[in-house]
């Protein structure tokens, strides 16, 4: 047994899928935080390149010679990891913006803190929507279809064979739709609540001009909007196990839609 043997191909195979998992992995949710040390980044890409790479089989001969090949293959690995990224960030966007609307009705829109994850400023309550969804997002085993799913870009997109068509961009603002509906159903219970609120304190200004109504309804607006917040919760499990339940079919038609193959 040669132990000194050395395959280009081999290497160069290596060096494709460890392409893919660097620029890939870290454009998805989860794997993506800002916050996390560049050596823990480097050391799991790594260590999951060693994982998948006997089971994607890149060929080696796909690695282009020339370095304005190999620079047209490094951006389409960073658009096939942006889509699959914002198909995902589209989500818990649609969380975080119903926070920041509740916040702005609550009176907390000037209470801001910065975010690592994100690594800008973000509401409170937006931030704790967000992180109670993606706690429920990780119980519920959803980064293993995340994972799942990246393994899969290596059956439909080989690589530099990456095709964008309009099926693409026609997915990607449904998702975009998605995501302001879901911001409407996180908003909307609370509004209406508040909207009653506000209505009632109203109604009691007109019937007692002698209360302080600013006194009574900054607290009252407070605690009605943690009431329905609390509440919200509930619908968040709902709706994210149903987003994981979809994530499959999701992640498939969006890979088949990016495929050179057959459709």
């Amino acid at each position: 047994m040669d132990i000194f043997h050395f395959d280009p191909a081999a290497l160069l195979s290596f060096l494709l899928t460890f392409l893919r998992v660097s620029l890939i992995i870290f454009m998805l949710p989860v794997f993506g935080v800002d916050g996390l040390p560049n050596q823990w980044k480097a050391a799991f890409c790594l260590v999951f390149t060693v994982a998948v790479w006997p089971m994607v089989n890149l060929p080696g001969a796909a690695m282009p010679a020339h370095p304005f090949g190999v620079a047209l293959l490094i951006l389409g690995e960073l658009v096939l990891g942006l889509i699959l990224g914002l198909a995902v960030r589209f989500f818990f966007a649609g969380i975080q913006a119903g926070g920041e609307l509740v916040a702005m009705q609550v009176g907390f829109s000037m209470i801001t803190f910065a975010d690592p994850a994100g690594g800008g400023q973000t509401g409170v309550i937006a931030h704790l929507l967000y992180t109670v969804a993606l706690l429920i997002f990780l119980s519920l085993d959803g980064h293993l279809y995340l994972l799942r799913a990246f393994v899969e870009t290596f059956r439909y997109i080989p690589a530099g064979g990456l095709l964008l068509t309009d099926s693409i961009f026609r997915q990607m603002l449904n998702l975009a739709g998605m995501m302001y509906a879901l911001t409407i159903k996180v908003i909307a219970p609370v509004m209406a609540a508040l909207f009653l609120v506000e209505l009632a304190l109203a109604l009691m200004s007109r019937a007692a001009p002698q209360v302080h109504i600013m006194e009574v309804g900054f607290p009252l607006k407070i605690a009605v909007g943690f009431f329905f917040v609390a509440m919200l919760f509930g619908m968040l499990s709902q709706d994210v196990r149903q987003y994981i339940l979809g994530l499959d079919s999701l992640f498939i038609n969006l890979l088949r839609a990016m495929s050179p193959g057959p459709q």
